[in-house]
């Protein structure tokens, strides 16, 4: 099969590879398309360097080509779309429901082959069946979006309230659809004047850059969401996060941030982590808000480019001007 391995930093080569054969609880999928993530990005540019050539991706859509021995409810031929975040279900925090932050979980595209690929395999247990209707654009931007599903859970703001994120990548948009669509009041800050129009289009409002905290304050923030992953943007937020508002980490900035202990705890902020999501809940709650058309994530693509073209598309994705790329396999 043909895949895309990252040799080395800003190295990624198409090569031919042996076809996958499914264990006895896996499904064999022959991928349609796969997004393009930000730590696909991260990864390829070397800033968290894997200990040997991999596969990237994980924001799979495909077919059932094969089921494992064990696996049940699937057929050949089937839609499906991957989670690719399997947690271990043994140690302590996945006991305590806390599999997000498995220290064991198998990643695909990190430690395990990932989908910039003709076919992956990949536990029955994380392949989720489609409706017919949806599309195979919004399915595509499913992983993500649960992302920014968990993000939102993980405040504690009310709906109608005035809420703020800051960096509109793909799961800053996403959240911003998100949040609209679920009755929050949300402004927006990106230094990319485009993506933010895009967001402003969506309903959104833009906040200021000058008198920044002065704003957030008065508008009565109740919630600020971090999707920027730089350490700069983080200590922005920290400085003029109003009283009483909660900070959430969404994005995987990996630099070290600064902030004031005593304004935290005299002015009552809260600093929560948001990472991936949380299985099964979130995934089925994503792929229910698309079925019932409350959403549609594939509004954010922006590239689309062949599997044979991967050099392209991540210079697409490096630059940070495209909303969302997508590989196709077929």
């Amino acid at each position: 099969m043909k895949a895309a391995v990252l040799e080395s930093p800003k190295n990624i080569q198409v090569q031919d590879l042996e076809k996958p054969i499914p264990q006895a609880n896996e499904l064999l999928i022959r991928l349609r398309s796969t997004g393009i993530c930000g730590s696909d990005v991260h990864l390829f540019l070397g800033d968290r360097l894997l200990p040997v050539p991999t596969v990237l991706g994980h924001e799979g859509l495909g077919y059932v080509e094969a089921v494992g021995a064990y696996v049940e409810g699937f057929h050949k031929g089937q839609r499906v779309v991957i989670e690719p975040n399997i947690p271990c279900g043994t140690c302590r925090f996945c006991l305590q429901g806390k599999g997000n932050i498995c220290p064991n979980k198998q990643v695909i595209g990190v430690n395990s082959p990932g989908c910039f690929a003709e076919y992956v395999c990949l536990d029955a247990d994380f392949c989720w069946k489609l409706p017919d209707s949806i599309t195979d654009e919004d399915a595509v931007c499913i992983e993500p979006l649960a992302v920014a599903v968990h993000a939102l859970h993980v405040s504690s703001a009310p709906k109608q309230a005035h809420i703020a994120i800051f960096g509109l990548g793909a799961i800053g948009l996403l959240l911003c659809q998100l949040s609209l669509t679920k009755g929050y009041q949300v402004w927006v800050k990106d230094l990319n004047e485009e993506k933010q129009v895009l967001a402003e289009a969506m309903g959104a409002r833009i906040l200021p850059t000058e008198g920044l905290e002065a704003f957030l304050y008065d508008r009565e923030i109740a919630a600020i969401f971090d999707c920027v992953g730089v350490a700069k943007a983080t200590n922005l937020i920290l400085e003029t996060a109003p009283r009483g508002s909660e900070i959430i980490l969404v994005g995987l900035a990996n630099e070290s941030a600064q902030f004031v202990p005593l304004k935290i705890a005299r002015e009552g902020i809260s600093i929560l982590p948001s990472i991936i999501y949380d299985h099964p809940n979130d995934f089925a709650e994503t792929i229910e808000l698309i079925a019932q058309d409350k959403i549609h994530p594939g509004q954010i693509i922006s590239g689309r480019f062949p599997l044979n073209r991967i050099g392209e598309a991540m210079a697409l994705a490096v630059s940070g001007k495209a909303t969302k790329v997508v590989l196709d396999m077929e």
